[in-house]
C-alpha cells in the first residue's frame, strides 16, 4: 500500500478525496485506476497531457496538463517592433495563421487610427474565410480519424490542398504566411487568382454533400458522438467558450456580426448553431456539424467579396518605425476556434510595453473536465477532437 500511495501524484489524490467524501486512502488505491493520456498520445492533436482518474470504464475525474509547448510569445512581443511580431502570430495557431495575422494588424491599426485600403480589405476577408475553411478541413479529418473513419480524413487534405495552392499563388507560404499585415496586405493579388478561386468554391460546395454522406450522417460517427460531451448553453458561456464550441451548444454569437470588423457588416451570412439534431444541444455531433454549416457560409462571404473588388491600393501609409499612443487598447477577432484577441499596452515606444492574448483554444479546453466527468472512457477522445484545440494557441 505504502509503495502505490507513492507513485500517485499527492495533488490528484488530495483532489479525488475532496470531490468523494464517503473513499477512504484504501478505497483509491484499491479501486480507481489514473491513466495518463498524452502528450504524444495521437487523438489529443498535440503535445496535450490529460490526467484521468477512472472506475473501470467510467471517468471519475479528469486533469488538463498544458504547457508543453509554451515559447513566451507575449513576452517576445516587449522587444519586437509591431512589425516584427506578425510572424509570431502566424504560429500560434498554426492551422488558422491568416486570421491570427488579421487579428494582431486590426488590433494595432485601431489602436493608431490606421485606415486599410478598401482593396487590401476585402482581400483580407478572402484570405481569412479561405482559412477558416482549411482549418475547419483539418479539424473534420481528424475527428474522422478519431473516431475511426479514414476516407473522410483523406478526403478533407485533398480540398484543403487546393487552399494551401491558392495561399502560396498569393504569398509563397502554404503554412505561415505574415501576408496580412499592418495597414493592409504585403502584396497584390496574382492575376489568375479570382478565377482559380470561383473554380475552387463552384468545386468545393458539392464537397460538403460529399462529407455528409460519408461522416456526418454515418450511423456509427452519430452514435459516438451523439449525446456524448453535452454542454449546455449557460456552461459554454460561463466558462468563456467562443467560436464553433459556443455555437454548437445554441448560442448564435458571431463577432462578424454582433461587432462587425473588416467591413463584415456589408456581407449576407448566417451564423449556424448547433440544434441537438443527434443528441442534446451542445454535445460533441453539434459541435463538429457547426463546422460543416460555417464552410458553406464561408463561401457565400467569399463568392460577395470576390464581387466587391475593385482596382486600388492594397497598403496604408505606415511609418517603419511606427510608434503607438501611450494607452492601452484589446480588439478581437472571429477565428476558426473562436475570439482571439489582444490586449496591448503601450508607453509610447516602437514596441509593446506589454501584450496580452486571448486564445480561444485556452478558454475551449477549459471545459473538457467538466463533460468528461462520469462518461467513458471510450468517448474522451470523441470530447477532445470536438473542442478543436491547437496547442501552439494554448500555450503560446
Amino acid at each position: 500500500m505504502d509503495q502505490l500511495e507513492k507513485e500517485i501524484n499527492p495533488k490528484i489524490l488530495e483532489a479525488l478525496l475532496a470531490s468523494r467524501n464517503d473513499y477512504t486512502l484504501e478505497d483509491v488505491l484499491e479501486n480507481e485506476m489514473i491513466l495518463n493520456m498524452g502528450p504524444q498520445h495521437p487523438s489529443t492533436h498535440g503535445v496535450l497531457r490529460v490526467t484521468l482518474v477512472t472506475d473501470g470504464e467510467l471517468i471519475i475525474k479528469t486533469a488538463v496538463h498544458i504547457g508543453y509547448l509554451h515559447r513566451c510569445a507575449e513576452k517576445i512581443a516587449e522587444k519586437m517592433t509591431y512589425r516584427q511580431f506578425v510572424p509570431y502570430t502566424d504560429r500560434m495557431d498554426y492551422l488558422s495563421a491568416m486570421n491570427n495575422n488579421l487579428g494582431f494588424a486590426l488590433a494595432v491599426e485601431n489602436f493608431a487610427g490606421i485606415e486599410v485600403p478598401l482593396r487590401a480589405q476585402y482581400i483580407r476577408i478572402i484570405c481569412a474565410e479561405l482559412n477558416r475553411i482549411a482549418s475547419h478541413l483539418v479539424s473534420i479529418g481528424t475527428y474522422g480519424l478519431d473516431m475511426g473513419a479514414f476516407t473522410p480524413f483523406l478526403y478533407c487534405f485533398r480540398e484543403r490542398e487546393w487552399i494551401l495552392d491558392l495561399f502560396e499563388s498569393v504569398c509563397g507560404a502554404r503554412l505561415t504566411y505574415s501576408y496580412i499585415t499592418i495597414g493592409g496586405v504585403r502584396q497584390d493579388l496574382p492575376k489568375a487568382f479570382v478565377d482559380q478561386c470561383l473554380e475552387f468554391l463552384d468545386y468545393f460546395q458539392q464537397k460538403i454533400k460529399e462529407y455528409n454522406a460519408l461522416l456526418s450522417f454515418n450511423q456509427i460517427f452519430v452514435k459516438r458522438t451523439g449525446n456524448v460531451g453535452v454542454c449546455p448553453a449557460d456552461l459554454a458561456v460561463a466558462y468563456g467558450l467562443t467560436g464553433p464550441c459556443l455555437r454548437g451548444s445554441g448560442v448564435q454569437w458571431d463577432l462578424r456580426k454582433q461587432t462587425p470588423y473588416c467591413r463584415y457588416d456589408e456581407f449576407d451570412f448566417d451564423v449556424p448553431i448547433g440544434e441537438g439534431r443527434y443528441g442534446t444541444t451542445g454535445d460533441c455531433w453539434d459541435r463538429y456539424f457547426v463546422r460543416i454549416l460555417e464552410m458553406g457560409q464561408s463561401i457565400r462571404i467569399i463568392r460577395q467579396a470576390l464581387e466587391k473588388l475593385s482596382p486600388g491600393p492594397i497598403q496604408a501609409k505606415v511609418s517603419r518605425t511606427l510608434k503607438l499612443p501611450t494607452g492601452e487598447s484589446y480588439f478581437e477577432i472571429e477565428n476558426p476556434r473562436g475570439q482571439l484577441g489582444f490586449y496591448m499596452v503601450s508607453d509610447g515606444g516602437g514596441t509593446p510595453y506589454r501584450l496580452k492574448i486571448r486564445g480561444p483554444s485556452f478558454c475551449n479546453l477549459s471545459i473538457l473536465e467538466i463533460i468528461a466527468k462520469d462518461c467513458l472512457l471510450a468517448d474522451i477522445a470523441a470530447m477532445i477532437g470536438s473542442l478543436d484545440v491547437v496547442m501552439g494557441e494554448v500555450d503560446r
